[in-house]
């Protein structure tokens, strides 16, 4: 067979490699189909309503035995699942006081973080700041916290100052894995959550490529344009 040939066998080859893992990947999203959580060790868990009664129903599989929970809600669905697998289950908190806020600081500097155990985070255990409580997320420090604030990001913002303040921690993460995401909830949800975390990034990383503090509150008030408070001419922020 001559060269020529063979490249062609090559290319047909590959073609048909490319077009079997692009089904591959479609009918693995179709057998899945919308509702199902991963949640660790194998397990898969799938939610729907029926609109009916107004009960969700959680499905479990951990690809070995398959559980059914009904409730009133998709999150205690899912905590029946999780705990008839004899795992640690997860319920909402109700919602905190009216001027209180819960958000969680993780302390992740650019490049690789201390560990939990690391003595730096050693006072800031012992005497955490009020209103939080310590905790491992993921081998990095955490605080899980309850603060007050006129508005989520003045509570963030108001206990980074303490922290950075009292225990020489910069914190620079509010636990949001999908930054590119968003969510228009307003001043106190997810997207604020969001929003405070890209401002803490900036806070970090500005400073060491040489960009200060008020260099980086310039360049928001220079880009957000003639209004101080970064809105249009009807009072609404324009991309």
């Amino acid at each position: 067979m001559s060269e020529a040939a063979l490249e062609g066998c090559r290319a047909a080859a590959r073609a048909w490699e490319f077009e079997l893992a692009w089904k591959l990947c479609w009918l693995e999203k179709g057998l899945a189909g919308p509702g199902w959580r991963r949640s660790g060790m194998g397990l898969q868990v799938r939610v729907e309503l029926h609109e009916a009664s107004g009960l969700w129903t959680a499905v479990g599989d951990d690809g070995k035995r398959r559980v059914r929970e009904t409730a009133e809600t998709a999150d205690e669905a899912t905590a029946l699942v999780h705990e008839a697998f004899g795992l640690k289950a997860w319920r909402p908190q109700p919602p905190p006081p009216p001027g209180w806020h819960r958000f969680t600081l993780v302390h992740s500097p650019v490049g690789r973080a201390p560990g939990y155990a690391d003595p730096c985070y050693d006072v800031i255990k012992a005497r955490p700041p009020r209103g939080c409580v310590p905790e491992d997320l993921g081998g990095c420090f955490a605080l899980r916290c309850e603060r007050p604030g006129a508005r989520l990001l003045d509570a963030v913002g108001e206990l980074c100052g303490e922290v950075r303040t009292g225990y020489g921690l910069l914190m620079t993460d509010l636990g949001i894995e999908r930054l590119w995401e968003w969510a228009s909830d307003g001043t106190d949800g997810w997207g604020a959550e969001i929003v405070g975390q890209l401002l803490l990034m900036a806070a970090e990383r500005g400073p060491r490529l040489g960009y200060g503090v008020d260099d980086l509150v310039r360049f928001l008030r220079t880009a957000a344009g003639s209004c101080r408070d970064g809105s249009g001419p009807a009072g609404v922020l324009r991309p």
